[in-house]
């Protein structure tokens, strides 16, 4: 494995037109790489992509075949595909009862989405040998995340599948890397109410110290991307001792109820 060099390369953002995404697609171009700008909304992927210099591809990153095409038009117009940032998801809240709708929602949005990227981006990258997945997870995919079922489930399912990726293709050069902040300043922590405010909203950091911690790990190849540091010893304690972390998050979740 090798540092990825921006300059010169071809980068793909979903989820690019605002949040997280934005913040990479302009640290990216900053850095000198080509960036395709992906969003379900089309006046903020052109907004974005305007503003960087880069090339609005507007549409479903859930999609199967939208996403073949816009792999497509990647090598197509533009070359070849450097770095898959497939960074689009949504915030699904609530419990195992929260509508179907919801959990469908989050399973494709926030799972088969990376699914999706990587099933057209691979048999290209294979036969180049070399490229660079990044699917933005969560903290919550490690940990959890109170008061959103959907959300938790499929943030670790969305860790589940890098972790395979990573496991399954590394020796074939294809970089694996998993983002996973905790609370980050952007629309979607605003949508979470008083449990995010309560659980996320002390320790949150702007989009953009998210992406320079991204682009940092684009030197090493570490798997996880942990913008909040203290997400790893998290991490390990809830790995040794599960009774103990589970027994204080549900004190956790005692005080967001007390407190909404």
């Amino acid at each position: 494995m090798t540092a990825m060099e921006l300059t010169g390369a071809v980068v793909v953002v979903t989820g690019g037109g605002s949040g997280i995404g934005a913040a990479m697609a302009r640290r990216f171009a900053a850095g000198g790489a080509v960036v395709v700008v992906n969003d379900l909304d089309p006046v903020a992927a052109h907004h974005v992509a305007h503003e960087v210099g880069g090339r609005a591809f507007a549409g479903d990153a859930a999609d199967p075949e939208f996403v073949e095409r816009l792999v497509a038009f990647a090598w197509a117009s533009l070359g070849g595909l450097d770095l898959f940032c497939a960074n689009a998801g949504v915030p699904t809240t609530g419990t195992e009862a929260a509508p179907a709708e919801d959990w469908d929602l989050a399973w494709r949005v926030n799972v088969l989405a990376h699914v999706h990227a990587a099933k057209a981006a691979l048999p290209r990258w294979l036969e180049r040998g070399s490229g660079r997945f990044l699917v933005t997870a969560s903290a919550a995919g490690l940990l959890t995340m109170l008061g959103s079922a959907p959300y938790s489930v499929t943030k670790h399912a969305a860790v589940g599948f890098a972790e395979w990726m990573r496991a399954t293709y590394a020796h074939r050069g294809i970089v694996v890397q998993a983002l996973c902040p905790q609370g980050v300043r952007t629309p979607m922590l605003a949508g979470t109410g008083p449990v995010g405010d309560l659980l996320l909203g002390p320790g949150a950091i702007g989009a953009d110290e998210v992406a320079e911690r991204v682009c940092e790990a684009l030197t090493d190849d570490r798997f996880l991307i942990l913008p909040h540091p203290e997400v790893a010893e998290f991490y390990a304690r809830r790995a040794a001792e599960p009774e103990r972390w589970l027994g204080s998050m549900n004190r956790l979740q005692q005080k967001a109820e007390a407190a909404s």
